[in-house]
């Protein structure tokens, strides 16, 4: 027996599946990246936070 009669004896006809995460070409929206505006505020809020931590416990 080879290894092709061996790989082949439990495979279906049509073997091949459909692929799971299709690459490129379906025309959706590309993904968009958070701006500059959203971690500046990000940054801004965390910093409130830890003031008001400080403030409040002492």
């Amino acid at each position: 027996m080879t290894d092709d009669d061996f790989y082949r004896r439990d495979r279906p006809e049509n073997a091949s599946l459909p692929e799971d995460r299709p690459r490129g070409g379906q025309g959706g929206a590309p993904l968009r990246r958070p701006t500059l505006a959203v971690t500046v505020l990000l940054i801004i809020a965390i910093i409130v936070v830890v003031a008001l931590g400080i403030m409040l416990f002492p």
